[in-house]
């Protein structure tokens, strides 16, 4: 049987568009990533995704083409409108952060994601717990740590990505691989947002990038079929355990390096025990009943959700409300940390989870 590619099922007018994007991110995991034919090695020093992402002990440094500002969105936007620019991204970050130093190092320290990123867009920093003051579209003032706070930026970095129109055309929240990186700024460089979403725009060149394990990785964690996941009417919600959800799918690279090293270190595991833990396989028909209670498939409440990176981790309460997802490379630190917020219900006190990390680190800060 003959095998097809995307590009045999696209529209005509849509192939010229689709071949480039496929050759562009072809061409930059070739060059970030080594090929495999067995599972990856996660500690190996070239492998974008592993990394120690423990604090930083020396503050990091921006870039010195950030652009300088007052932090008046609409000014700023303005003045990259004036520059000729597609937009403005607005960079959430803290100064000891591993994710952070990854994107600032690997992705925009790579000349040409730079000069493409300057040639689009001008990009301004916000301190996610910093005091200087913000004044958003609206007009409506601000301090860095409360606008960030606003816009849910959970994890640094977080990208908010606003075309000329002051419309947020792309929200990128953790640090993603280099070419999934370059793809979000052409996805808002070149207006595909107005044709397709950034799941779609991925999706359909990823088809020809995917490496990796032929099957998903196991955990004895996972809770096994039938995935019945409604929890509205489970009466004593005192002793109903939170609920975590990995969204997955064969040949996927990163899958295979957070299943290879971070879920295995005890600590995760020991924490994981607290939670409800399910896996879906994002391409599957696998018949679920949301936690909101509505009867779907695995790969269309994958779809609903608009996830647009695997493995996506979900977690939900005890009532089945969304409390955050992780959609990025997360290693160790990180996830133990969130595990930690989670599994002490601290989401209840705290709305994001930069808030309840900062607060912890304060509270450790004065202990000491």
């Amino acid at each position: 049987m003959m095998r097809t590619s995307p590009l045999d099922h696209a529209h005509p007018c849509a192939r010229p568009a689709l071949a480039i994007l496929m050759v562009v991110l072809i061409a930059a995991i070739l060059l970030v990533t080594p090929r495999l034919q067995a599972a990856p090695a996660a500690n190996t020093a070239d492998n974008e995704l592993a990394f120690d992402d423990q604090p930083l002990a020396d503050a990091l440094h921006l870039p010195d083409w950030f652009n300088l500002s007052f932090l008046d969105l609409n000014e700023s936007l303005e003045e990259a409108l004036n520059e000729g620019k597609s937009g403005l991204i607005i960079y959430f970050g803290r100064k000891d952060c591993a994710y952070c130093k990854a994107l600032l190092e690997d992705n925009w320290g790579d000349p040409a994601i730079a000069r493409y990123t300057q040639r689009h867009f001008n990009v301004i920093a916000i301190e996610v717990r910093g005091s200087r003051t913000v004044t958003d579209f609206s007009g409506k003032k601000w301090s860095e740590k409360d606008y960030s706070t606003a816009m849910r930026t959970n994890f640094t970095p977080t990208m908010l990505f606003y075309n000329k129109q002051a419309q947020l055309a792309l929200k990128l929240p953790g640090y993603r691989p280099k070419y999934q990186f370059r793809a979000a700024l052409e996805y808002v460089a070149d207006a595909h947002y107005a044709r397709e979403s950034f799941r779609d725009y991925l999706a359909r060149a990823e088809l020809a990038l995917s490496f990796g394990l032929a099957e998903l990785n196991d955990n004895e964690v996972f809770q096994a079929p039938p995935y019945n996941l409604d929890r509205r009417h489970i009466s004593d919600s005192q002793s109903l355990k939170p609920l975590m959800v990995f969204f997955e799918h064969p040949r996927c690279h990163a899958c295979d390096v957070l299943h290879g090293d971070t879920l295995s270190n005890p600590q995760i595991e020991q924490q994981l025990q607290q939670l409800d833990v399910v896996q879906l396989n994002t391409q599957k028909t696998t018949p679920v009943i949301t936690p909101d209670g509505r009867k779907t498939s695995a790969s269309a409440w994958a779809d609903e959700l608009d996830l647009t990176f695997a493995p996506a981790l979900l977690f939900f309460d005890e009532k089945g409300n969304e409390i955050l997802r992780i959609e990025s490379v997360i290693r160790f630190y990180r996830l133990n940390k969130v595990l930690e917020y989670i599994t002490g219900r601290h989401y209840l006190r705290y709305p994001t989870f930069q808030n309840w990390l900062q607060h912890s680190r304060n509270q450790r800060s004065a202990e000491e």
